[in-house]
């Protein structure tokens, strides 16, 4: 990148693939970076969880009420999730027919599905080491069949793949209730969980231009996250301590992107200073320049999937307008 630009998280709402889509396109696709969407108003299978559990290669899935399980044999619902997909993609190779630049999608990252789905006897997948390798190496090779197929309906894209780990810092704390909810899953060991973001990195690397970890969860590991290298990072920055600032000070210097959640998902229509202002303010505390204004990606804090439809094209015009203020301020910056 060579000026700072913007996108959003990957979920909306609603239910219209073609319409949303669209939006996208015509809204982000000129200044920004546009995306593959995910609406999971539409039900199971269209949601985080559920998109990436019903393509597990080698694993199957069901759900049931306490949420998605491995099983011997995938059922109706992740059956559902795979139409959900194939009908977004459909819409994808219409809307971006032609298309040439950056185009993103998103999936689960394997230590948030290995904290999500449950073992048939009713546990976490994460409490069994051998069955979290197997979805780490599951994981790797269902995103790189998705990344191959999108590349061949839109030949001409640089995709940009976003790993969606919100439970991260719970997986390292171990701060997850175990499925009886009298104890506590054991926390993963930091070396482990890196082999398992490196496995998954490495199998893709050839087919996206960038990488990039987004978690909007409070505690951040952004070390951690330092350590995987060619891995950008994606936060809320509200919930940025001050004492975090330094660790993000360094990615950006190393050369990574900042994915900059700068715009508030509950907040109503705001003015493009409200976005950018507190983003400079610490910028300039950390003593980072305005060059390195050029590695950052404005987005909303989180997902738009909560927010009303009406509101969600108000969103996506501020952000293209707070990132020509952030354009601004890196020139003044650098000029003085």
């Amino acid at each position: 990148m060579t000026q700072p630009t913007f996108s959003a998280i990957g979920s909306m709402p609603g239910t219209d693939v073609r319409d949303t889509v669209r939006m996208v396109r015509d809204l982000v696709g000129d200044k920004g970076i546009p995306f593959l969407p995910e609406l999971p108003a539409r039900g199971p299978g269209a949601d985080m969880i559920g998109r990436a559990a019903s393509h597990l290669v080698g694993l199957g899935v069901d759900l049931q009420p306490s949420g998605w399980r491995l099983a011997d044999s995938s059922g109706l619902d992740a059956r559902r999730g795979a139409a959900y997909l194939r009908q977004d993609l459909d819409e994808l190779a219409e809307a971006f027919d032609g298309w040439s630049g950056r185009l993103k999608v998103q999936w689960c990252g394997p230590w948030t599905l290995a904290a999500s789905l449950a073992l048939p006897r009713g546990e976490r997948v994460l409490t069994d080491p051998g069955a979290a390798r197997d979805l780490v190496q599951s994981v790797a090779e269902s995103v790189r069949e998705h990344l191959q197929q999108v590349a061949r309906l839109v030949p001409d894209a640089e995709l940009v793949l976003q790993w969606d780990e919100p439970s991260l810092p719970a997986v390292l704390a171990g701060a997850l209730p175990t499925a009886s909810g009298f104890g506590r899953v054991r926390p993963v060991e930091q070396g482990v969980v890196v082999d398992g973001l490196e496995h998954v990195r490495d199998a893709v690397a050839e087919l996206v231009v960038a990488q990039v970890l987004h978690c909007c969860a409070p505690n951040v590991p952004v070390p951690l996250v330092r350590r995987v290298d060619g891995l950008d990072l994606a936060i809320d920055i509200s919930l940025v301590k001050p004492r975090q600032w330094d660790g993000i000070a360094e990615l950006v210097e190393s050369g990574r992107t900042l994915w900059a959640g700068a715009l508030a998902t509950d907040a109503g229509a705001v003015r493009p200073e409200k976005v950018v202002d507190p983003l400079l303010r610490s910028w300039r505390e950390i003593g980072l320049t305005g060059a390195d204004l050029h590695r950052v990606v404005l987005t909303p804090a989180c997902g738009l999937a909560a927010v009303a439809p009406t509101s969600v094209p108000g969103h996506l015009r501020t952000l293209a307008q707070a990132t020509e203020l952030l354009g601004e301020a890196s020139e003044s910056l650098s000029a003085g």
